[in-house]
């Protein structure tokens, strides 16, 4: 009954069927535990429950179906212990407990089933250590499956003496020492993987081990990648199986260069030798492995120029060159690589521009990254056939000119990294149309304009960085704009909340904040207000060596010291002001005396008598106290904390030390937070009757 669609448990009467010989209901949906009565099933050999669900323990009954020969129960939730008792079904060919949640260690028992051919625990919680003479305990083994675990000890040598062998997987588990000899026995092996462990190899020829598997002529996957070996590639290398297609190399401690006869894999489909300590440069020959489909060389020490002959791998999809020090142009010859889903040239140190045949590869649909290398020019056009990319990084180069309008034509686009170029010109408002991008970086470059209201319309996206452009005018406050975390705008001066474009001479008050005469002219001791209702009145803007002006109390400690004006000075008025208004005190109210000022008083007071401080009328105004019944049985302290929170703003606006104080960004998320919970509490529970 396996491949269907069965659904819900495993009926009890199951284990009525006691004629049953074979059980298989392997790829459904089942719900359920083992029967513990499975052993009522005295004729069964086979018994088949992967790729269900199973939950619960294995029954220790099973080890008294003495038939049994093939127990597959892969790709389930089984948890617990596996039971010693299978240890006694000296007749089980197959063992397959892969990907499950066992814990524990091995049985004993189990090695000592000589009769077993495949034994796979992979992907469980298993530890301890495989017994030395695994392989003559076992010798009829034919798969060895093992990985992902917590094994430790030693890759058990007697394994390289079972020359029948197809499989050894031990990968991604805590094995320590060296790879033992004797790979040269095994003419039958098919897979050796025994990656990311911490098996060590030294010197030069601490590859050489590699040498013996040219008699595995059936070897189709090689994975050593990921633990502490050290040594040169082999030029035997070359001579390997004929059929290998995965070879796994990468994250380890090789040196020295990649051998000319690593093109004689001619059934290669993927390399792997990443994150090593390679030199020298690309061998030509690589162009020779046709089959071809995932080249990653990364994190290297890889020189030279891309070859040419890469134009022959036209089954190529995925290439990493990322994080070397190739030079020279990308090859217009990339153009032939007509699959290519990903291209990452990164870090490197190519020059010149984008050849446009690359930008015709309208395959490329995962990700075009080509940051930080020297490469200059202005985008083509061309760049609008990227119709499937995903993510473009085009950061930290030297570009230039402005951002062609057909890259609205890049509809799958989710991720446009441009920042640190020398791009001009103006936002174009055709990227929000789009609509896919979720992080937008255009900072550290030479745009100018304001910014296009329209990218307030991108609801997707979540990442904003504007920073560092020569942008003026006013913010949006639409989608991502709401989220002053998500967005970063520093460094353009010229950039204003709509508040201070608002204000267009002394008079007039912030138009999104009430206040009464004798506070506007506070918010004018801001220095960025200052410096732009200056600007619009045709003044001279506030400069540092500008006579200080502003009201005693409000203006920041610093610019008695002779500090600069700075944000963090406007912040240091914003919160003095914040806590007037609700504190109901100015800062030179009477009743500070020496020692003691307006901040240091509410400071005093927290955490646990900031009742105290908060003016009274809040406390027992009539909006405060028409709050529904609803409300106050929930939440008995709502306003107490709204107002608690907000006097804790002004207290780490108007720290000592500038570099103490909090953000922009900061305070408006926090007096957010502080509405947002007092109208969320009030929507839910019903608004007041008044």
């Amino acid at each position: 009954m396996s491949s269907n669609r069965i659904q819900g448990t495993l009926p009890s009467t199951i284990t009525h069927l006691t004629e049953l010989h074979v059980l298989d209901l392997s790829f459904n949906n089942i719900i359920s535990q083992i029967p513990t009565d499975i052993d009522l099933l005295t004729k069964l050999e086979v018994l088949k429950l992967g790729k269900n669900n199973f939950y619960g323990i294995i029954p220790p009954s099973l080890g008294n179906i003495s038939s049994l020969t093939n127990i597959s129960f892969g790709t389930n939730i089984l948890s617990g212990k596996i039971p010693n008792d299978l240890g006694r079904l000296k007749n089980l060919v197959e063992l397959d407990l892969t990907i499950n949640k066992l814990t524990g260690t091995v049985p004993p028992s189990l090695y000592n089933l000589s009769s077993l051919i495949s034994f796979a625990l992979a992907a469980n919680d298993l530890w301890g250590e495989f017994p030395k003479d695994v392989g003559d305990r076992l010798p009829k083994l034919l798969v060895f499956n093992m990985c992902f675990n917590r094994f430790t000890g030693r890759i058990p040598g007697s394994l390289h003496n079972l020359t029948n062998i197809r499989v050894i997987k031990m990968a991604d588990n805590l094995l320590l020492g060296t790879v033992p000899p004797g790979l040269g026995n095994l003419p039958f092996l098919e897979m050796y993987k025994i990656g990311f462990n911490k098996i060590v190899s030294s010197g030069y020829r601490g590859l050489e081990f590699l040498s013996a598997l040219t008699n595995s002529t059936r070897l189709h996957l090689l994975a050593i990648d990921g633990n502490q070996l050290e040594g040169v590639i082999p030029e035997k290398i070359g001579n390997l199986s004929k059929v290998l297609s995965i070879l796994y190399m990468g994250q380890n401690k090789i040196y020295g260069t990649i051998p000319a006869s690593i093109g004689q894999l001619s059934s290669l489909r993927l390399l792997n030798l990443s994150f090593n300590s390679i030199s020298g440069g690309i061998p030509s020959e690589l162009g020779k492995l046709q089959e071809l489909q995932e080249l990653n060389l990364a994190g290297n020490q890889i020189s030279g120029s891309i070859p040419k002959s890469f134009s022959s791998l036209r089954k190529l999809i995925r290439i990493d060159l990322s994080g070397n020090e190739i030079s020279g142009k990308i090859p217009v010859s990339l153009k032939n690589l007509e699959n290519l889903l990903s291209m990452d040239l990164s870090n490197n140190k190519l020059k010149g521009s984008i050849p446009k045949e690359i930008l015709h590869l309208s395959t490329l649909s995962i990700a075009l990254n080509l940051s930080k290398n020297f490469l200059s020019g202005s985008l083509s056009d061309e760049i609008g056939s990227l119709v499937s990319l995903t993510t473009m990084d085009f950061s930290d180069n030297h570009f230039s000119g402005k951002l062609p309008s057909s890259i609205k034509h890049c509809s799958s686009l989710e991720n446009l990294f441009l920042a640190r170029n020398k791009f001009s010109g103006s936002i174009p408002q055709i990227l929000a149309q789009v609509r896919g991008l979720v992080n937008l970086d255009l900072s550290s470059n030479n745009f100018s304009g304001i910014i296009p209201i329209e990218l307030g319309n991108l609801k997707a996206l979540q990442f904003l960085n504007l920073s560092y452009n020569d942008l003026e005018g006013e913010i949006p406050s639409a989608g991502v704009f709401q989220n002053l975390s998500a967005v970063h705008l520093e460094g353009n001066k010229k950039l204003c909340f709509h508040f201070l474009c608002s204000s267009q001479d002394h008079r007039r008050k912030p138009s999104n904040i009430l206040l009464d005469e004798d506070m506007t002219a506070k918010i004018g001791d801001f220095g960025l207000a200052r410096m732009l209702i200056e600007r619009s009145s045709g003044e001279v803007s506030i400069s540092s060596t500008h006579v200080l002006r502003g009201s005693i109390g409000y203006i920041p400690p610093e610019y008695g010291w002779g500090g600069k004006l700075s944000i963090a000075g406007d912040v240091y008025s914003f919160g003095i002001v914040l806590l007037e208004l609700f504190t109901g005190k100015s800062p030179t109210n009477d009743c500070f005396t020496v020692g003691i000022n307006l901040t240091s008083w509410v400071k005093s007071a927290f955490p646990h008598k900031v009742e105290q401080v908060i003016d009274p009328q809040f406390l027992t105004c009539q909006d405060m106290n028409a709050t529904s019944a609803h409300v106050k049985a929930k939440y008995p302290n709502l306003q107490f904390n709204c107002l608690s929170a907000i006097l804790q703003v002004g207290l780490s606006c108007t720290a000592d030390f500038p570099d103490e104080r909090i953000n922009v960004k900061e305070i408006v998320r926090k007096l957010e937070a502080s509405k947002e919970i007092l109208l969320k509490a009030t929507k839910i529970y019903g608004p007041a009757e008044h």
